[in-house]
């Protein structure tokens, strides 16, 4: 069975300067990018099937990017150019401990229309993740993205859901991406967010407290990513800890979707009755296998360059 992923798809440039944009970025490499883009690709990389439906601009970098997710094995086929649109960019500044600075400068991703993900045939869709942070600002894809959560419940089709919060695509508008998050989370069958992420969405300063909260307001296994000390599990109302392993970490970029894509491959043979009739040590070992990915990923600049590094191997 297949996994389909929809939201952006982008270009990263992304500063060779280490510091802040602001005072250190004058030289940049290209990099394709977007969170449900690197899940796809990461998907892709360990031979799982998946299909990404997002729209770039009728551009260089927009053919770039389909041309580089066809080289991982990604489906293309949904990935739509729109000749008025220029493809999204998003300027990437990697800070002295790893960690990343963010400028976004938006286009055709958010065009992506409910009229076209309408006619995705959904009979051989298995998961469905949910991972663009930009589908909750104004414009065709908001709704499209909320139409595709409709077809999936309807058709019982597993939901997977990684709200991928960037603060400079909000700013003074947090309330509408928590309010939004919160309808995902109840509707889904499993997400993941970073530590940070739970508690802003649950207004709470320690992420046991956000995990807690989480748990006693929806219904879902999920996990929580606490950068090297591993992520939080959530199963049936218990935590748990699964850590990670060490690594030298050079840049974090995409190694929360390689998480996201590495639990994913593990689930997609599995119906979505016998998903959620696993045990916690199921669980347990699928996200250490996450955490695997996740941190491998953070040993190499640029994500696409760390997910052609991804093979079966690492899951055991």
């Amino acid at each position: 069975m297949k996994i389909l992923c929809i939201g952006e798809a982008l270009i990263d440039m992304i500063c060779t300067d280490t510091g802040s944009l602001l005072n250190k970025g004058q030289h940049f490499l290209k990099k394709p990018g977007g969170a449900p883009t690197n899940v796809a690709a990461s998907i892709a990389a360990l031979g799982g099937e998946v299909m990404l439906t997002a729209k770039v601009g009728a551009d260089p970098f927009g053919e770039h990017l389909i041309e580089v997710m066809r080289d991982f094995g990604v489906s293309t086929e949904w990935m739509l150019q729109d000749k008025n649109f220029f493809t999204t960019f998003a300027y990437v500044s990697l800070l002295e401990n790893g960690e990343r600075d963010f400028v976004f400068n938006r286009g055709a991703d958010g065009q992506l229309s409910k009229k076209e993900i309408e006619k995705i045939n959904l009979d051989e869709i298995s998961i469905i993740h949910f991972g663009s942070a930009t589908a909750f600002l104004s414009g065709p894809l908001k709704q499209a993205y909320k139409q595709l959560l409709k077809k999936a419940l309807d058709k019982n089709i597993f939901i997977s859901f990684d709200p991928n919060y960037r603060h400079l695509l909000f700013k003074n508008n947090t309330e509408v991406f928590i309010k939004q998050c919160w309808y995902f989370l109840k509707h889904c069958h499993f997400f993941k967010m970073s530590d940070e992420e739970a508690m802003l969405i649950t207004k709470t300063a320690a992420v046991t407290d956000a995990a807690k909260i989480l748990s006693e307001l929806t219904d879902t296994t999920f996990a929580l990513t606490l950068g090297n000390k591993g992520t939080l599990l959530v199963h049936q109302k218990t935590m748990v800890i699964i850590p990670s392993i060490v690594i030298k970490a050079i840049d974090t970029t995409g190694a929360g979707d390689a998480f996201v894509g590495a639990v994913l491959f593990q689930l997609k043979n599995f119906s979505l009755d016998e998903i959620k009739a696993l045990k916690m040590d199921e669980w347990g070992k699928i996200i250490a296998n996450g955490n695997k990915a996740g941190a491998r990923t953070c040993e190499y600049l640029g994500a696409m360059e760390a997910f052609k590094q991804l093979t079966k191997n690492i899951l055991n």
